[in-house]
C-alpha cells in the first residue's frame, strides 16, 4: 500500500448483512483490500469464504475455532489497517484481530433490526471506533451509534 493509503478489511455474513457489505466495495476499490464472507452457493466473487455458522448451530464453537484459524491467515497475509462489518459470527475473529493489532473496527448495524439490538452490535460496540446503525430508532440501544441511513 502506498503511504497514507489504508487497506480495509470488508467481513460479514451471508445473506442480507452480505448485501449491505457489498454497498461498500467502492471502499476496496479505492484504497484496496479485502471482502470476507460465508461460503454459500449464493455468494460470487469474494476472495475469502469462511465457514457458515451462527448462534443456534450445535458445531458453532468447533466452526468458530475452524474460522479464528482461517482469520489469522487471512490477517497475515493482508494486514488490514481497518476492519469494517455487518456483522455477525464470521465478523468475530476478525473483530479479535482488529482489537488486538489495534486497527480501526467500524460496525454497521444491520437495516434489518430497527427496534433491537443485535447481540453482535451489543457486544462488539465496546471496541468499534465508528459504530453507525440504519434506523434512526436503533440509536436508543447504543450509547456509540451514529445514524447515517441506509446502506441500501
Amino acid at each position: 500500500m502506498g503511504k497514507g493509503r489504508a487497506k480495509v478489511c470488508l467481513v460479514s455474513s451471508s445473506g442480507g448483512h452480505w448485501e449491505q457489505l457489498q454497498k461498500l466495495k467502492p471502499l476496496v476499490d479505492k484504497y484496496g483490500g479485502f471482502m470476507v464472507t460465508e461460503k454459500t452457493p449464493f455468494v460470487k466473487d469474494c476472495p475469502y469464504l469462511m465457514v457458515q455458522t451462527d448462534l443456534k448451530d450445535k458445531l458453532m464453537p468447533a466452526k468458530m475455532f475452524v474460522n479464528g484459524i482461517h482469520a489469522c491467515a487471512i490477517w497475515a497475509k493482508e494486514r488490514p489497517d481497518i476492519v469494517v462489518t455487518t456483522g455477525t459470527m464470521v465478523a468475530f475473529p476478525f473483530y479479535l484481530l482488529a482489537v488486538l493489532f489495534r486497527k480501526k473496527f467500524v460496525f454497521i448495524e444491520t437495516f434489518g433490526r430497527s427496534n433491537e439490538p443485535t447481540v453482535a452490535g451489543k457486544l462488539m460496540q465496546k471496541h468499534a471506533d465508528l459504530f453507525f446503525v440504519q434506523w434512526e430508532s436503533q440509536k436508543r440501544f447504543y450509547e456509540k451509534a451514529r445514524y447515517v441511513g441506509c446502506l441500501y
